[in-house]
């Protein structure tokens, strides 16, 4: 008889870092670029360091990044506060992007109220079950990743830290304006 041996995780534990500034793997947006197409203008409202609109840029889409603080992201256009903000971006576009994950469900739904077509966010796995704020909403998919990616405070990145280890499930969210009916559950492999 065979019994499987766990192998030791080697997960970290970081600080809650100012403003959710937590930073993805280049894989995940870069991944998510190749599986699924976006209309117009890639928005990112809380860039960070600017991953997601550098993997858009490589992907050939036009993208523009904003946020709260500014990070250090060369192509930043500019701070402001996304909930807050009285408008946002015009004309055709998409939001993508890693939202501070404390007040994760109101920053989908205020971006579900623009005019963008299409809005994808990174979600921790583990919170699906209760989100009952998704009801009613145009999920059209759900991209579970894998394996885990390490989302490391951003303070971690810039000292120099290799990120490692992660202790949480991530996944995409993805809405389209017109979709309707069940979301699809799909798997978005770092290795395609």
């Amino acid at each position: 008889m065979n019994i499987a041996v766990a192998t030791p995780v080697n997960a970290h534990a970081w600080e809650r870092e100012a403003n959710e500034h937590y930073v993805e793997p280049h894989w995940c947006s870069d991944r998510l670029f190749e599986e699924e197409r976006f209309p117009g203008l890639i928005f990112d409202p809380c860039c960070g360091f600017g991953r997601i609109p550098e993997s858009a840029k490589r992907a050939g889409y036009s993208a523009i990044g904003t946020d709260l603080v500014d990070r250090g992201y060369r192509d930043l256009f500019g701070t402001c506060d996304f909930m807050t903000a009285k408008r946002i971006i015009p004309q055709v576009f998409s939001i993508v992007c890693n939202p501070p994950f404390d007040i994760a469900p109101a920053f989908a739904l205020r971006a579900l109220e623009s005019d963008a077509r299409k809005v994808a966010m990174i979600f921790p796995t583990a919170r699906l079950n209760a989100a009952h704020w998704l009801c009613g909403t145009p999920l059209a998919r759900v991209w579970l990743m894998t394996p885990r990616p390490s989302m490391p405070p951003g303070h971690t990145i810039t000292a120099g830290e290799k990120p490692g280890g992660g202790k949480m499930d991530f996944c995409w969210l993805v809405w389209q304006r017109a979709h309707q009916g069940a979301a699809e559950l799909r798997w978005l492999r770092r290795d395609a």
